[in-house]
């Protein structure tokens, strides 16, 4: 049969349409196996000029249970001495693949890029993601977002204690024990050992029940680094730049596990437990926390050497780490038992550490705790034995204790004062080196000066022993 011009028409249409299909699968290919990077500049305080940024998404993007971008914000070329010995193309290529956005700041050596000056970065770049912009980019995670020093990597959710779900009862539903989780920063391929500084969130993880679909959800769960609660809400950049000062960083739940205001025993009034946690339960967490983080870092390359940095309610747990009474009911329960869960110092702010002492001035900022501590524990004078175990002081036996430097503000509530004072007479008194940062700020906030942090670092560096990484 003689093949017609109709045919060649058919023919040759058929064919361009089998090529553009072929090319737009190809297309489609290409994209699936690369990820998409965009250029541009970002204004920087520390330089005070813009500074080349680059934002590259994951081929395989995580995201967080809101469906924002979990990011790393990658700080590099800095004038520091760089740990990590990997290059940094090898490290954001092993952000990308485990489904980081990853958006890299050049500062291109300048001097200023060192701390404690990129701290103010630090805090500026927080302040931005909170807000809901930084480099183009408005569905950063809140939560799950991470300012990283180049050669550093992450170790992200990692669990540190099963939760009781009878110690708080709240919701309801909850009955049976979600992990309890921490973020582990660490130099990659360092070429020396570092120290690490951990902290417990003073925003709480929780877990939420959904009444509509009746099930528990985890939308609440991973909170740690909530923007409007910790970072961003007091621009608190010390852990973010502790890799300025050789040392790798840790965040961890709250050991209360439950609404900052909620809370109750078993049969007990509801919200008893409002704007405190209860022990035995957050003194198991914390040396929990600590032995985790030492097996962790066993292998990830860390020196062995912890400190623990606490502010406002992450202050109160942190401050449970340091002591050397030995409680079996606190050291054989949890997770890694067996592993050394001493700490070499801490930086604590303002927090709660001995509850006997909440009664020593009225109208101070304590009336939460004098209200309902009775509630859980009893009257004082009736259950004083039971009051002192509640706190930190009680875990302070001997001069083994960690070293301790106390920050607040003299404006702040008062009470929180006191519990600096009695605390600090009590280490002098068994000799454990106890020193104070007073009036860096101003009202319940973290140091953010370049004077404070300094203070702050120094204390770490005497302790913990880093690398040096100035230039």
């Amino acid at each position: 049969m003689p093949i017609t011009a109709a045919v060649l028409i058919s023919l040759s249409t058929n064919t361009y349409y089998l090529m553009v299909r072929y090319i737009i699968l190809l297309f489609l290919v290409i994209c699936s196996v690369q990820c998409f990077s965009s250029t541009g500049k970002w204004q920087s305080k520390t330089t005070g000029s813009s500074i080349a940024c680059t934002v590259t998404e994951a081929k395989v993007p995580i995201k967080d249970y809101a469906g924002n971008y979990v990011t790393v914000v990658y700080l590099e070329n800095l004038h520091i001495k760089k740990i990590g010995r990997n290059s940094n193309k090898q490290d954001v290529a092993w952000l990308l693949a485990q489904g980081f956005r990853v958006i890299e700041l050049n500062y291109a050596g300048e001097r200023h890029a060192a701390s404690p000056t990129i701290n103010a970065d630090i805090i500026a770049i927080n302040d931005s993601i909170a807000a809901g912009h930084f480099c183009g980019c408005k569905d950063c995670s809140h939560y799950q977002s991470y300012i990283l020093f180049e050669g550093y990597r992450i170790a992200r959710n990692a669990p540190y204690f099963k939760d009781d779900p009878t110690v708080y009862n709240t919701p309801e539903e909850y009955t049976s024990g979600d992990n309890l989780s921490m973020d582990v920063i660490y130099p990659a391929n360092a070429a020396k050992a570092v120290p690490v500084i951990l902290s417990f969130s003073y925003s709480n993880s929780y877990a939420t029940y959904d009444p509509v679909k009746k099930e528990l959800t985890d939308e609440n769960k991973n909170q740690r680094l909530k923007e409007e609660y910790t970072l961003a809400a007091f621009n608190d950049s010390f852990l973010e730049g502790a890799p300025a000062n050789g040392m790798a960083w840790a965040i961890a739940d709250h050991p209360k596990y439950c609404p900052w205001a909620k809370g109750q025993p078993v049969n007990g009034r509801p919200d008893t437990y409002k704007s405190y946690e209860t022990n035995p339960d957050a003194a198991r967490k914390v040396r929990s926390a600590v032995r985790t983080l030492r097996a962790m870092g066993s292998k990830l390359g860390l020196s062995g050497k912890i400190g623990i940095f606490g502010f406002s309610r992450g202050s109160t747990a942190g401050s449970m780490a340091i002591g050397d009474r030995k409680v079996p009911d606190i050291e054989n329960t949890g997770f890694n038992i067996g592993v050394s869960d001493k700490v070499q110092a801490a930086a604590l702010g303002p927090g709660v550490f001995d509850y006997t002492q909440i009664y020593n001035a009225s109208g101070d900022g304590d009336v939460n705790l004098e209200i309902r501590c009775p509630w859980a524990w009893g009257e004082l004078n009736k259950n004083y034995a039971l009051w002192q175990s509640m706190g930190s002081a009680y875990l302070v036996q001997s001069s083994a204790t960690a070293p301790v430097i106390f920050f607040y503000n003299t404006d702040d509530d008062r009470y929180y004062q006191d519990q600096i004072a009695h605390f600090k007479a009590k280490l002098d008194s068994l000799h454990v080196p106890a020193s104070t940062l007073v009036n860096y700020g101003k009202g319940h906030a973290v140091p953010q000066t370049s004077a404070s942090l300094s203070r702050l670092y120094q204390f770490f560096r005497h302790y913990l022993k880093p690398p040096v990484v100035g230039k």
